[in-house]
């Protein structure tokens, strides 16, 4: 469906819908093939994303457009890439019938420019681009890893693994909920929007620096959980590191800031957030009308806990001391990868920056 296709011609599987294997055969002439690219027929028409062997088979919804090339002088990952160009991308939008909800259909597709470099330049090109999305990728797949194993230590340590001798008591004597923070009014500072925070990673797509009015204020090493339907129900968490020492940054007020007490590591925060039970219990803070309901602060500091042992919390600070500076180092890593890629993906497009090949091959 059109809210599975990512930024950077991905499909994101969180909350994918499934058919049945007696449906898909039945729609088997809307099932997507390797090399494949598939578009939002209405909203963000924009974005595509390319259909790659995990994918091969999966249904194209009907909000989706898919586009199949069949000419031997194109390579169709070049053509994804191509198509994810700012140029193309603008074109795209601005030939999309409707200025409320932009719509899109084969026939506006099929008018699309497409600038063809010689079939061994589009290898070229493909090969230095796949190798640094490849690179992206196993550096995300590297945090999402860690974030796995702090997820299931903190359940089996904190939660399935909680000692009955623990001193039993409230969550609010572990995390202090929206601790006080300064920023002047009108000082420049880090701006982060809900539609940045990840549903499923510590690290948030991007921010950027905004005159401070009024909003949630958070450090390095606070967690931002979503307050707000669906954005709760969704999983937005955040584990702040992107600020530089000393900085506040600021952001949406529909941000819940938690942060350990003294003797737990901050990423503390961020594993029981992550925790399963721990959000449902959220969840049932909910309160306010069906459309837009808030969680209750009050409420959530009422969830039940056991205090744990000082050996226990430093065996998990432990833990947290070797995983965090991996996880901020991978982020890093990618931010800098992706940035190289977004800026080399228009010149080798325009040809700008050639590649060297051997025409001849």
């Amino acid at each position: 469906m059109p809210t599975n296709i990512g930024n950077r011609l991905e499909i994101r599987t969180e909350g994918i819908a499934c058919i049945k294997e007696a449906d898909a055969q039945r729609l088997e002439r809307y099932l997507v093939r390797v090399n494949d690219v598939v578009y939002s027929r209405r909203g963000d028409v924009e974005k595509c994303a390319f259909i790659t062997s995990r994918e091969n088979g999966w249904l194209c919804g009907t909000g989706c457009l898919r586009v199949r090339f069949t000419s031997n002088e194109v390579k169709p990952k070049f053509c994804a890439y191509y198509l994810s160009t700012e140029e193309i991308r603008g074109w795209v939008k601005g030939h999309a019938i409707g200025t409320t909800m932009p719509n899109l259909n084969s026939s506006i597709l099929q008018r699309l420019p497409l600038l063809l470099p010689p079939v061994p330049e589009q290898e070229a090109i493909i090969a230095v681009l796949g190798n640094l999305d490849a690179k992206i990728d196993l550096l995300h797949r590297q945090n999402t890893t860690l974030e796995a194993m702090a997820e299931t230590l903190f359940r089996q340590w904190f939660v399935e693994g909680a000692s009955a001798n623990w001193e039993g008591g409230v969550v609010d004597a572990l995390i202090e909920f929206n601790p006080s923070r300064k920023l002047k009014k009108g000082t420049v500072a880090p701006y982060l929007e809900m539609a940045s925070l990840s549903n499923s990673t510590f690290n948030p797509d991007d921010w950027y620096d905004r005159e401070f009015s009024s909003g949630t204020k958070f450090v390095n090493g606070d967690t931002l959980l979503a307050r707000i339907t669906p954005c709760l129900e969704n999983g937005k968490t955040a584990y702040v590191t992107f600020l530089d020492e000393g900085q506040v940054g600021w952001g949406s007020t529909e941000y819940i800031v938690m942060r350990p007490r003294p003797g737990l590591h901050p990423f503390f925060a961020y594993a029981l957030a992550r925790n399963s039970e721990f959000r449902d219990y959220a969840e049932g803070c909910l309160a306010g009308s069906s459309g837009r309901q808030r969680v209750d602060t009050d409420h959530l500091r009422q969830y039940a806990i056991r205090i744990p042992s000082a050996e226990a919390a430093a065996r998990f600070n432990a833990f947290a001391e070797a995983t965090t500076p991996k996880l901020h180092a991978n982020f890093l890593h990618i931010r800098t990868l992706e940035s190289l890629r977004d800026t080399l993906l228009p010149k080798l497009m325009s040809g700008e920056v050639r590649v060297r090949y051997d025409a001849k091959a």
